[in-house]
């Protein structure tokens, strides 16, 4: 017994100094150590500053006072919270630190958007969902630090909703072709897209041009944020709501 304890010390010694490494005949206490280790040193870690470059940029004040006054301009119906745009200000001066804290540390959660119907000219309904007046201010300032990363992606023939392009520029590019001699436009609309969007092929498409994995899930929280409709909170499996940014 004596002999095997002592052989199995020499044996655990040799394998040491292979890997550089002290003995450890008492298995594999150093690795859970050092996961110990990792653990505490997250736990210790300056979590008041953000993870990363683009969500400094996210939660800086110059942007997110931009954020703000574009949602003012823009008005729009109250969420399920029932705050208007005018109360913006208020709110985010008593509550601002508080989100900053949410965002940086990767808690902040919107809220279910509101669920309203449209009447469409065939028959049918065009579902709209309307975030609270708080929630469009994040996807706002969202937009304001996400438009140069995307921006450059995009075709050169596509004017729909993009900075200093209208839809008066897609008709006088039509107008040239038409003077060019082309004499067919095709009209295409793709049925209820934005009810089917695939969550995961969407967030496939955004890690292809951004690697910032705290803007990713905030991104990502708010595709998943839910829908309320007749008082009851729906899960989103699919889709982006029509009526946010």
């Amino acid at each position: 017994m004596a002999g095997e304890t002592a052989a199995k010390g020499r044996t655990t010694e040799y394998l040491s100094k292979r890997k550089g490494q002290p003995a450890n005949p008492n298995g594999n206490k150093p690795r859970q150590g050092m996961m110990q280790s990792r653990k505490e040193h997250m736990r210790k870690e300056d979590r008041s500053r953000p993870n990363t470059g683009l969500c400094e940029q996210l939660i800086s004040f110059t942007n997110i006072q931009q954020a703000v006054k574009k949602v003012m301009r823009n008005k729009g119906c109250a969420g399920i919270d029932g705050m208007g745009v005018q109360e913006l200000p208020g709110y985010f001066g008593a509550h601002w630190e508080e989100i900053r804290e949410q965002i940086v540390t990767r808690t902040y959660r919107p809220q279910p958007v509101l669920r309203v119907e449209i009447p469409k000219d065939n028959g049918g309904v065009r579902l709209l969902g309307i975030p609270t007046a708080v929630d469009r201010v994040i996807q706002q300032a969202l937009v304001q630090v996400l438009t140069p990363v995307f921006e450059p992606t995009f075709s050169d023939f596509s004017y729909g909703f993009r900075p200093g392009r209208s839809a008066e520029d897609a008709v006088r590019l039509a107008q040239t072709y038409m003077s060019e001699g082309y004499q067919h436009v095709v009209d295409l609309d793709l049925s209820k897209f934005f009810d089917t969007v695939d969550h995961d092929i969407l967030m496939g498409l955004i890690d292809k041009h951004m690697d910032d994995k705290d803007v990713r899930r905030l991104i990502f929280v708010f595709l998943k944020s839910g829908v309320m409709t007749n008082g009851s909170m729906l899960a989103t499996a699919l889709g982006t709501p029509q009526g946010g940014l």
